[in-house]
């Protein structure tokens, strides 16, 4: 999954959840999302093949959180942290999740930082500038 689309996207989620539902052997990015799916019992629902979530379309104004995107940053930021890219996320993962108490509030934490990294590149037309995105999350990370 490089560049996959919205609906592709949606079908990876929706049909991990249903293998692992099933008792069925995933792969090892499936795995992965499972274990974040299963995290986030609130998207559950929306990741039944019939839900109209497959077709819905998230509005942050409609106060919306889209849950395949969602679980998508979590999918990046897990990634980052397994090869530690860019160098230092790693370590600075494990200060936010010793401060805040686990590593998925740190995941959350570290979500912010990424949306604002890709918000701000969209926005300039620029590639997301990664020396900008590790600061932010060291910010959070040495925040008392």
């Amino acid at each position: 999954m490089f560049n996959p689309s919205r609906d592709e996207v949606r079908h990876f989620f929706i049909e991990t959840w249903r293998k692992q539902r099933a008792g069925s052997i995933l792969t090892p990015l499936e795995a992965i999302a499972a274990d974040w799916i299963t995290s986030h019992p609130e998207y559950h629902a929306s990741l039944a093949p019939a839900d109209p979530a497959v077709i819905e379309d998230y509005s942050p104004e409609r106060g919306q959180t889209n849950p395949f995107l969602h679980l998508s940053m979590h999918l990046a930021i897990s990634e980052q942290l397994s090869i530690d890219q860019p160098p230092g996320i790693r370590a600075a993962h494990e200060r936010l999740a010793a401060r805040l108490g686990s590593s998925h509030d740190a995941q959350h934490a570290i979500m912010e930082c990424l949306g604002e990294t890709l918000w701000e590149a969209q926005r300039t037309g620029m590639p997301p500038d990664t020396d900008a995105y590790l600061q932010r999350i060291e910010q959070r990370a040495s925040r008392n």
